[in-house]
C-alpha cells in the first residue's frame, strides 16, 4: 500500500541522517558534548476508517465471532431488545458475554454456544476458515447511509462495518433422535435491512446444520412481528401457533436451588418409614 511505502522511505531517510551525523562527529570531534540532532520519528498511518455511506459493490461476510467482537455483540443485543420492546429484560454485560461465548478452551463451532458476526466491506473479502456465508450487494442504484458506522467498525479492519449477528447452539429432538440447532438471535441493524442479508444469514446457518447431520433448525418469533413471520414462512419454515414458550428465570428459578438434594433426602426418609 502507498502509505506503507511512505513509512519505509521515512525510516530509510532517518537511518541515513543518523549515520551521517555519527560520521561527521568522528571526523571533527568537538571539545564539548554535541547534542544529538532531533529528527522527527516516523508515525504509522492510521487504519482505514469505516465509511458512513456505501454505494456500488459491497461485500457481506457472515463469520465466526471472537472475543474482539464482544463490544459490538453487546450493542447489537441491546438494539434488538429496544426493537422488541424488551429492554426491561436486558441484563447482559461484556464480562458475561466474554466468559460464556468465548471460554477457554473454546468448543468447536456449532457444538456449543456459537456467535456469528455480519460484516460489510467496501472491498472484496476473501473467504477464510471463519466464513460461514457471504453475499455481494449492488448499491449502485440506491446508495446506503449508515449513521452508526463509526460506532461499529469491525475488528477485522479494512474499512469493514459490523451490521448484525447470530447466536445459536445445539439442542436435541427425541422424536428424530438427532441433534438440532436452536437460533437464539438473528439481528441486522436498521440501515442494512431488506437487502437480503437476513436470508443469507439464516440460509448459511441452516446449511451448516444440514451439512453436519442435524435434524432441524428452530427459533422463536414475536407474534406481532408479521414481517418476520412472513419472511420465515417464505423461507419454508413452519410457524407453530399452538405451542407456547414455558420459562423459569430469576427468582422463579432460584427458588429451586438445592431441590435435587432435598428430594433425595425426602425419598430416603420415605424408604426408612
Amino acid at each position: 500500500m502507498l502509505w506503507k511505502r511512505d513509512f519505509e522511505i521515512e525510516n530509510y531517510l532517518h537511518s541515513i541522517s543518523t549515520s551521517l551525523l555519527v560520521t561527521a562527529q568522528a571526523a571533527n570531534p568537538l571539545p564539548y558534548p554535541r547534542q544529538p540532532l532531533s529528527l522527527p520519528t516516523p508515525q504509522p498511518r492510521t487504519k482505514m476508517a469505516a465509511p458512513t455511506s456505501f454505494s456500488g459493490k459491497v461485500w457481506a461476510e457472515l463469520r465466526l465471532a471472537d472475543a474482539r467482537d464482544v463490544p459490538h455483540i453487546y450493542s447489537l443485543i441491546h438494539q434488538m431488545a429496544e426493537f422488541e420492546l424488551l429492554t426491561d429484560l436486558f441484563a447482559a454485560t461484556h464480562e458475561l458475554l466474554h466468559s460464556t461465548l468465548f471460554p477457554t478452551p473454546q468448543p468447536a463451532p456449532f457444538a456449543s454456544f456459537t456467535a456469528l458476526i455480519l460484516d460489510l466491506s467496501p472491498s472484496p473479502v476473501s473467504a477464510s476458515a471463519d466464513t460461514i456465508g457471504s453475499l455481494r450487494l449492488d448499491l449502485s442504484a440506491s446508495p446506503l447511509a449508515d449513521p452508526e458506522a463509526a460506532a461499529f467498525p469491525s475488528p477485522r479492519g479494512g474499512g469493514r462495518v459490523t451490521a448484525g449477528f447470530v447466536i445459536c447452539f445445539p439442542n436435541y429432538s427425541t422424536f428424530l433422535a438427532k441433534p438440532g440447532l436452536y437460533v437464539e438471535d438473528i439481528f441486522v441493524r436498521a440501515p442494512w435491512r431488506r437487502r437480503g442479508l437476513g436470508r443469507m444469514m439464516l440460509s448459511a446457518v441452516a446449511g451448516r446444520a444440514a451439512e453436519i447431520g442435524m435434524g432441524r433448525v428452530e427459533w422463536c418469533v414475536l407474534d406481532w412481528n408479521q414481517n418476520a413471520i412472513d419472511f420465515y414462512e417464505g423461507m419454508g419454515a413452519e410457524v407453530f401457533t399452538k405451542w407456547r414458550i414455558c420459562r423459569l428465570t430469576g427468582p422463579a428459578l432460584d427458588k429451586y436451588k438445592g431441590s435435587g438434594s432435598a428430594s433425595q433426602e425426602e425419598h430416603d426418609a420415605g424408604k426408612a418409614e
